[in-house]
């Protein structure tokens, strides 16, 4: 367990720190554009180097690309901490994003190829999910008794420190032998993985970023005050990290598992059309979600940094996409139909996902 405490630590405080700029982004100037941008400019960072840093995790080892991202994660809340003005913060928060992109695949992919996959992949989710709660509640609460405006972001930048510094003392982890692999050969398992299962990296994009999609309609949509849709909305990443810490101590099949899923996170959003509530079963669904797709590729393939780069890349295009998707459809029509919309995306996830290329179980064949 301790050996894993700096990835558990680790994801922890990425997450509340790439959050912790959330409750005061208003003090960044009256335009909404700038504050977009702010809050943006992370994701894309992240976005951008998570299938890079999965990629190289199975080249060159997944260690120096964690210690390698939580040491940006460090540098980059120190820089926050420098400024308020807009353009600085845009490329510090790109910096951040791309500490976050090289961290949590090559964290993911160690903890995915032990034999505990499940259990270790499912803490490491709650302990993402937890940090994203305590870096909007947590760092609103800390402004709030303060006065301070980066108190937050001062915060949880001491508290990345801690799993920096752990990380210099981890070791690469024994595992059974696997061949060696080129470039070349890297990369063509990349497009065959990509290919076989598409339908399960097309369940993630959806699936979860769902719950993007709602975070974006429901401050509109809702006559709650914003204190009150801030802890809806927070309401639902703890729900699911406390369904991760319970779902990943079973042994589910992952793909009916993601049937099914997929089925009562179409039911629930329309539920959320009706009550916040729903935002609990939301997030429990998404935490059901994301350790039966683990447990997907943690059976299918041997090396884990590829398909921790594309979960991670799916992960991050669905958050960018469907909040996207749902924001223009209730501008052009209405809430009622972005909620609708959004439900039967779910249930195309429900009808396509058994055409993945191999069953739970199965390995397939490396061509490489």
């Amino acid at each position: 367990m301790k050996e894993r405490l700096p990835l558990f630590l680790g994801v922890f405080s990425v997450m509340a720190l790439s959050n912790a700029i959330v409750p005061i982004l208003a003090t960044f100037g009256d335009s909404t554009i700038s504050q977009g941008a702010i809050f943006a400019s992370y994701f894309l960072g992240a976005f951008l180097f998570v299938l890079p840093s999965g990629f190289l995790s199975d080249l060159t080892g997944e260690i120096r690309l964690v210690r390698a991202g939580l040491a940006l994660t460090v540098l980059s809340g120190v820089l926050l901490m420098t400024t308020t003005s807009p353009g600085p913060l845009i490329v510090f928060r790109f910096i951040e994003g791309i500490g976050a992109g090289l961290f949590t695949p090559a964290a993911l992919s160690i903890l995915n190829a032990r034999p505990d996959h499940q259990t270790g992949s499912g803490y490491f989710m709650s302990f993402l999910n937890f940090g994203l709660v305590a870096g909007l509640i947590g760092g609103g609460f800390l402004v709030e008794g303060t006065g301070m405006p980066l108190s937050g972001i001062i915060s949880f930048t001491v508290l990345s420190v801690i799993p920096s510094l752990a990380s210099l003392f981890m070791r690469q982890e024994a595992r059974p032998p696997v061949p060696g692999e080129s470039a070349r050969d890297a990369g063509r398992r990349l497009l065959r993985v990509t290919r076989d299962y598409f339908w399960l990296w097309i369940s993630t994009v959806i699936l979860l970023g769902i719950t993007g999609a709602l975070t974006v309609l429901y401050p509109e949509f809702s006559d709650l005050s914003p204190g009150i849709v801030g802890i809806t909305i927070a309401s639902m990443s703890l729900s699911t990290a406390v369904a991760i810490l319970f779902i990943s101590h079973t042994n589910l099949p992952p793909i009916p598992a993601i049937r099914l899923a997929a089925v009562i996170m179409a039911a629930a959003v329309m539920l959320t059309f009706i009550s916040p509530v729903s935002f609990i079963l939301v997030g429990a669904v998404a935490g059901a979600v994301m350790i039966a797709q683990l447990s997907f590729l943690a059976i299918a393939e041997e090396r884990q940094g590829v398909v921790m780069g594309l979960f991670s890349t799916a992960s991050y295009g669905g958050m960018s996409l469907l909040p996207f998707v749902a924001g223009t459809l209730a501008e052009l029509t209405s809430f009622f139909w972005a909620f609708l919309v959004i439900a039967l995306s779910a249930l195309i996830v429900a009808l396509t996902i058994g055409r993945c290329g191999c069953r739970a179980g199965n390995r397939p064949r490396d061509d490489t």
